[in-house]
């Protein structure tokens, strides 16, 4: 095809629904759910060929990208929110960048990150379709023909049901009842809103110009300062909150005219859910999915998933567990969709375990929180990536001690740099600055305790970092 194709992921979203795995600052997008790879880098690999790795931009979050995704996110093309506009903004901004730094108009096809699609040869067909559709001037939807009667997915209804051809979109139905997506299933033309788009990007823009006005008022601020010179991500982080909250289907999907569907059968799944995940999974003889060290006796139907200790289960029928290092849930299957209202309620009690997980990865390791009291002291274990440093740092309420169990560090504190060995120990009074770094060929692990007034994470004052991070915690 003449025309440029370019990808653009969107993976900003906090995949509430999947706590205890799921965290804000490591979402599901970027776990593993289905093999080996992120929910992303499945994603952006069944694109191929049509659409090269180079080819690829990932829409995300500030904090995503300098935080526990960081080297994952590294590979690709990367388009950062400083804070999170649903759809549209991030649409409206990757279409307009794509244009002024290529100078092209291209197809662009717009994906979420953290979907599964099992059959990802019958996507690539489709999606060759649609992006025949989509030269035309359409603007072009993926709809999953409905297996069930399910009141969980949006629905849009077509002017006919066919398998082959792309069909006029007449209607958008947000999540029906159950007696509503009973008559949509059987009149046959209403098929699951997927989240999948394809169009030009000079397309989408003009739409976004009619019916989103405000939000291509301040797109053009952000245009114009950018063609003046101006760096494009710090516009981004200047101006990107002043853009609305919406998203592209209310947006702009249900007002145009210019709406085409493309049926898929390509075994989809949003993963919206512990039972999603269930679903997409493949039961043993008793109807359990068992992942980790798990042992289940006279359990059927039931999701076991244990990671950071042996999981015992007796006598369970129809039940969700999910163990992590410092949260358990217990479910009905069936009742998954209100794993939200856990996040909400840990929200509201200012709990972190909605927040990260007690392992957290940085971009030049990781740190295990060990202990964490109130009475001023916590314990962390460090990992330095060989080759990599933690920035030039200090804190305002803590001092630290450092013990090296294996590996040498580097260690600078306040104007001096020295080494230290296993077995050996660097303090770290409060207010001066600071660093640890493994020069080695092995990895750096330390003991960390801290001693303050205040232990929060946010208690970081950096002056350089290697990963971009001076301005973010």
């Amino acid at each position: 095809m003449s025309t440029p194709i370019k990808a653009v992921v969107l993976a900003g979203g906090s995949g509430s629904r999947l706590w205890p795995l799921s965290r804000q600052q490591l979402p599901k997008q970027f776990l593993k759910l289905d093999g080996d790879s992120s929910l992303l880098e499945s994603t952006i690999h069944r694109l191929q060929p049509l659409v090269g790795k180079d080819d690829v931009w990932v829409v995300t979050g500030e904090t995503h990208a300098s935080g526990e995704a960081y080297a994952e996110l590294a590979a690709y093309n990367q388009i950062l929110e400083p804070v999170g506009r649903n759809t549209a903004p991030a649409i409206a901004l990757a279409a307009a960048l794509l244009m002024d730094q290529t100078g092209d108009d291209p197809v662009m096809v717009v994906l979420p990150a953290d979907h599964i699609i099992k059959r990802p040869e019958a996507f690539r067909a489709v999606l060759q379709q649609a992006v025949e559709v989509a030269e035309s001037g359409q603007l072009v939807t993926f709809g999953i023909k409905p297996d069930r009667p399910d009141t969980g997915f949006g629905y849009i209804e077509t002017e006919a049901a066919s398998d082959s051809s792309a069909l006029p979109v007449k209607r958008f139905t947000e999540k029906p009842d159950a007696a509503t997506a009973e008559r949509f299933l059987a009149q046959g033309n209403y098929y699951w809103n997927s989240g999948m788009f394809v169009w030009r990007a000079s397309v989408i823009l003009d739409e976004i110009r009619r019916w989103i006005p405000e939000l291509d008022t301040v797109l053009q601020q952000m245009r114009a300062a950018w063609q003046q010179g101006e760096a494009w991500q710090k516009v981004v982080q200047r101006s990107f909150a002043d853009m609305p909250n919406v998203s592209i289907d209310y947006g702009v999907l249900e007002h145009s005219q210019r709406v085409s569907l493309v049926p898929c059968d390509i075994d989809w799944s949003d993963v919206g859910s512990w039972d999603a995940v269930y679903e997409i999974s493949t039961p043993d003889e008793n109807g359990n999915v068992l992942d980790g060290d798990v042992i289940a006796i006279d359990c059927a139907g039931s999701l076991l998933r244990g990671k950071e200790r042996l999981l015992a289960a007796v006598g369970l029928e129809d039940m969700i567990v999910v163990e992590t290092a410092d949260a358990i849930l217990l479910a009905r299957r069936g009742d998954s969709q209100r794993v939200r209202e856990i996040v909400d309620k840990l929200k509201a009690r200012g709990s972190r375990e909605h927040i990260e997980h007690l392992t957290v990865r940085r971009p030049w390791g990781s740190y295990t929180v060990l202990e964490d009291h109130d009475s001023g002291y916590k314990m962390k274990r460090i990992e330095v990536t060989p080759g990599h440093r933690l920035s030039l740092q200090r804190h305002q309420h803590r001092s630290e001690h450092w013990v090296v169990v294996s590996g040498t560090a580097t260690v600078t504190c306040d104007t001096e740099t020295f080494t230290i060995s296993k077995n050996e120990s660097a303090y770290i009074p409060i207010g001066v600055k600071h660093r640890l770094e493994n020069k080695g060929q092995v990895p750096l692990h330390i003991v960390e305790v801290q001693v303050g007034e205040y232990l929060g994470e946010d208690d970081i004052e950096r002056f350089d970092d290697s990963y971009g991070r001076t301005e973010r915690r």
